[in-house]
C-alpha cells in the first residue's frame, strides 16, 4: 500500500474523533505495520489467542463476541472503518477475551502491540493520543454500563440506532440484538410495537 496514501487515511480517521497526530508519528506506525484483506466471515482470532497482534479497521467492518456456557454467540461490540479491533494486549491481557470476525470483507492494518506499547512510552505525542483514545473508550464503556443499569431494551435500541446509524443499516439483527442483551425474537417484538405505535 502506499504509505502516503495511508498516512492521509489514517490522519482523517484521527480529524474525525478530533485527534491531533503528527505525520511522522502515522509514518512510524505504518512502517512497524502489515496489511491484509480479510473475507467476509473469516475469523480474525479466538478466544484463548495471544495478544501479540493488534488491528485497526482500515475498510469493512469486524465484530467482537463471547461464547457462553450453551454455545451461544453474545455481541460485546463493533469495529468499522477508524476503530481499533483485536486490542486486549493493549489493555494488559496477554490472551484473548473474545471472538474477532469480519462481518464484511474488511482491510485491517496489524501492528505488534509491544511495539506501539513502546511507542506511547518513548514518544510524547503519541502518548497524548493514546490518552485520548483512552478517554473516548472508557466514555464508551460507561455509556454501555448506563444503559444496562437504567434503561430498558427499548431505549437502548433506539440509542444504538442514533448512536450507530451506519452500523444499523448493515448488521444482521441477531446481531444487533445480542449487543443490546435481548433476544432476537424481543428485538422483533419491540420494532413491531414501534411500527404499531407509529400507525396509531
Amino acid at each position: 500500500m502506499d504509505k502516503q496514501y495511508l498516512i492521509n487515511q489514517l490522519k482523517a480517521f484521527a480529524d474525525s474523533y478530533h485527534i491531533s497526530i503528527d505525520e511522522d508519528t502515522l509514518g512510524a506506525i505504518i512502517s512497524k505495520s502489515s496489511f491484509r484483506v480479510v473475507p467476509k466471515g473469516e475469523i480474525l482470532s479466538s478466544i484463548g489467542d495471544d495478544t501479540a497482534l493488534a488491528g485497526m479497521v482500515l475498510s469493512g467492518l469486524t465484530r467482537c463476541y463471547y461464547i457462553d456456557h450453551d454455545g451461544n454467540d453474545i455481541t460485546r461490540g463493533f469495529a468499522a472503518a477508524g476503530y481499533l479491533c483485536m486490542d486486549e494486549g493493549f489493555f494488559g491481557y496477554t490472551e484473548r477475551l473474545c471472538m474477532w470476525e469480519a462481518l464484511e470483507e474488511t482491510t485491517v492494518m496489524f501492528c505488534k502491540t509491544s511495539d506501539i506499547r513502546r511507542m506511547i512510552r518513548d514518544n510524547i505525542k503519541f502518548k497524548d493520543v493514546w490518552i485520548t483514545l483512552l478517554e473516548k473508550a472508557m466514555q464508551y464503556k460507561i455509556y454501555r454500563e448506563n444503559g444496562f443499569l437504567v434503561e430498558n431494551a427499548t431505549e437502548r435500541y433506539l440509542h444504538f440506532k442514533k448512536q450507530f446509524p451506519e452500523l444499523y443499516s448493515k448488521l444482521p439483527q441477531k446481531h444487533i440484538a445480542t449487543y443490546l442483551g435481548i433476544t432476537p425474537e424481543s428485538l422483533s417484538r419491540i420494532k413491531r410495537a414501534m411500527r404499531e405505535e407509529t400507525v396509531e
